[in-house]
């Protein structure tokens, strides 16, 4: 329990996933406004697709320069700008509100720099993994594999507490078994592209990165569930 004697109704969201959560917002509201021909003028209505041409992650980029070993800053930067790209506002909307639930939940145990690094690394292996396993020619774009890192930090959190409770730790994984499997039978039913490898790398990845990024280690985890 907190020893603040007048504790806030609502924790605050951490810094860095409001930060996150504004650059995808502000993106996103550039793009639909100039969509509806509210700003930018007649250009603004092709603002999105430039957006991904330019900031989406290309296999076929990706392919070029590890044939040709080259590796231009341009083309590295998609690794990560992709993850703020969305391909329409329904897409943004439901990355906004799980990036909100999520980064708020590890954004309270993390550090602002280790929350960040996970919700990158995540995303850049999410990409490479889906550049090599899945050879797509298709774009990938959104946030999802990055939010995915911070569902598995949340599950490294939660198999954590129920370590200490002595409940059986597998249930942890409940929530990303669910996510995957509604992926794969939207996959079966409507098709799609194969960019839930990006998001399952980018769960192990962040999963992983928690052993190392957690703060105070095993101790500090303990501790911090006990005072809740």
């Amino acid at each position: 329990m907190s020893n603040d004697p007048n504790p806030s109704p609502v924790n605050p969201l951490p810094p860095v996933v409001a930060a996150l959560f504004l650059v995808m917002v502000g993106l996103e509201a550039a793009f639909w406004l100039g969509g509806q021909g509210v700003v930018g003028g007649p250009q603004a209505i092709g603002w999105r697709l430039a957006a991904i041409q330019k900031y989406a992650f290309s296999t076929e980029i990706f392919d070029w320069m590890m044939t040709n070993n080259r590796w231009p800053l341009e083309h590295l930067w998609r690794f990560v700008s992709y993850l703020f790209v969305h391909a329409n506002f329904t897409h943004a909307l439901f990355g906004g509100v799980l990036m909100l639930a999520m980064g708020k939940m590890v954004g309270e145990v993390f550090s602002a720099l280790s929350t960040l690094a996970i919700f990158l690394m995540s995303g850049i292996v999410g990409a490479l993994s889906y550049a090599l396993i899945t050879g797509s020619p298709v774009p990938l774009l959104g946030s999802y594999p990055g939010i995915y890192g911070l569902i598995g930090s949340f599950t490294f959190l939660l198999w954590i507490r129920l370590g200490v409770v002595g409940a059986p730790q597998a249930r942890a994984f409940s929530l990303i078994g669910m996510l995957v499997a509604i992926q794969l039978v939207f996959s079966l039913i409507f098709g799609g592209t194969p960019d839930w490898v990006a998001d399952v790398f980018g769960f192990i990845t962040g999963f992983l990165l928690s052993f190392v990024l957690v703060p105070g280690g095993w101790r500090r985890i303990r501790d911090h569930i006990r005072r809740e």
